[in-house]
């Protein structure tokens, strides 16, 4: 790829340890240099395909997913906005119709929003997308100099800012791609007050954005006067989660937002248990790491394979 990590943090570690697996591994790879020379291509299943790209601010390296239905397709999830990402989606569907959503509100995962018309999302999202619609997104990846911070990239190669439709959904809604062919949003929160899912009903694929990241619970807390702030909680999360357990017969695997991807859906089953762990026990264990010069915290409960992340001066 054309971009290249300047500096990263312990997640971006993790992001390119399993890259270079991915890339030894999966002959499915494409590349469109021509097109956008920042993303990797990866078929995943007859009518699914992830989009990788470098992570611009040091974190984990995040996913996209485009969906190929018999009328319509969609991509879930948008990453920084470096480089064409529409042309890119065009030519792997073929110019079809497009729906694009988003799993949560998060950076990584929204700010290449602006190169479509509409956006879908939660309907606890929206504030918070509506929050970021300003031309200045991007700045904080250039230092006083104009100098790249973590990721070196041209800058003239994010594609330029214009205003997008959001649209706010209710839990459970439906989206159609054509012949019966349809993908489910399902809320979670946790992560991010409007963090949700989507259920590719045809693959039995969920789409869970950063809701699970192989063995991480990520909860960032709710700020004093955001927005629904009781949904960007691990009680929220747990309460969910005891829903989504309960249609594990209806997916095989999980496709998050980094690191690995298609995992099992029993994966599930441990994140409810590592929450009520947590949630009963906030001191069960403690892991710490150094983040943007700031020491997160996070929890982990030993043998189910799951972590959840709280934070005393939250993100």
């Amino acid at each position: 790829m054309k971009s290249k990590v300047i500096q990263g943090e312990p997640l971006e570690e993790l992001s390119a340890a399993y890259m270079k697996e991915l890339r030894l591994h999966n002959s499915t790879k494409m590349t469109y240099d021509e097109i956008n020379p920042y993303a990797e291509v990866y078929r995943f299943r007859e009518n699914v395909y992830g989009i990788y790209t470098e992570n611009a601010d040091g974190g984990g390296a995040p996913w996209s997913y485009v969906i190929t239905g018999p009328e319509k397709a969609m991509l879930i999830d948008t990453g920084f906005g470096i480089g064409n990402l529409k042309g890119l989606v065009d030519r792997i569907t073929g110019g079809m119709p497009l729906t694009v959503v988003n799993t949560h509100t998060h950076r990584d995962h929204t700010y290449g929003n602006y190169q479509f018309d509409t956006v879908y999302c939660h309907e606890y999202a929206v504030p918070f997308l509506e929050k970021q619609m300003r031309p200045d997104v991007w700045d904080f990846l250039f230092d006083e100099q104009g100098n790249n911070i973590w990721l070196e990239f041209d800058r003239e190669d994010i594609i330029p800012y214009r205003e997008y439709k959001i649209v706010g959904c209710e839990n459970h809604h439906i989206f159609r791609l054509g012949e019966g062919y349809e993908v489910e949003l399902i809320f979670l929160g946790g992560h991010d007050a409007g963090q949700a899912g989507f259920l590719d009903k045809r693959n039995r694929i969920f789409f869970c954005g950063d809701a699970f990241l192989s063995m991480w619970v990520l909860v960032n807390g709710p700020k004093a006067g955001m927005p629904y702030r009781k949904a960007a909680t691990l009680n929220c999360f747990q309460e969910q989660l005891q829903s989504l357990a309960a249609r594990t017969g209806e997916f095989d695997s999980l496709f998050p937002g980094h690191f690995i991807v298609d995992i099992g859906s029993s994966v599930v089953g441990n994140m409810l248990e590592a929450c009520s762990a947590v949630i009963q026990n906030p001191g069960c264990c403690d892991y710490q790491v150094m983040r943007k010069g700031r020491m997160s915290r996070f929890k982990f409960v030993k043998g189910l394979g799951a972590l959840s992340y709280t934070e005393e001066s939250f993100l």
